[in-house]
């Protein structure tokens, strides 16, 4: 049984995983190591418009610090799952399953693209700054009677 109490506590740690990864794989990784240029260089390598790597490094960062702090991070998640499939295909699967794998496997992509994909599922969590509009109630009319309907908002302060 899902403790509803402690839902919106749990999609809090869920958005904060992968919007603090998508800020680290945009600043730390494409900014300060390898540098715009030397990205758009590396998506070049791999069959990619150079211009796509500045567009997925404001895209990776923007939506990292959305997820964080909560802006509509349902649709934010959904928008940056094509960046995580991408990378899985074009880099990372003919490198293998295991992400210690030269090249990085494609492990990883696939843990982060399913974290997206629940985090669209289940909403913004607790403390959202601005909770996300229109999806949620897309997806409950699909799914019909949803148990959690409307627990993963900000908590109120009359809940036990």
């Amino acid at each position: 049984m899902t403790d509803l109490r402690l839902s919106p506590y749990a999609a809090l740690v869920l958005r904060l995983a992968p919007g603090l990864m998508f800020l680290a794989h945009s600043i730390v990784l494409k900014l300060m190591t390898f540098g715009l240029p030397g990205t758009a260089q590396f998506f070049q390598s791999v069959g990619l418009p150079a211009w796509l790597a500045y567009f997925t490094f404001a895209a990776e960062a923007i939506g990292g610090v959305l997820l964080v702090l909560g802006v509509q991070s349902r649709w934010v998640a959904l928008l940056l799952s094509p960046f995580i499939i991408g990378a899985l295909v074009t880099v990372h699967f003919a490198n293998g399953w295991v992400f210690t794998a030269n090249g990085g496997g494609w492990e990883y992509p696939a843990y982060l693209f399913v974290l997206c994909v629940v985090q669209a599922m289940i909403g913004d969590g607790a403390w959202a700054l601005s909770p996300s509009r229109g999806l949620g109630s897309r997806l409950d009319h699909h799914a019909g009677a949803h148990p959690m309907r409307g627990a993963l908002s900000w908590p109120s302060s009359s809940r036990p």
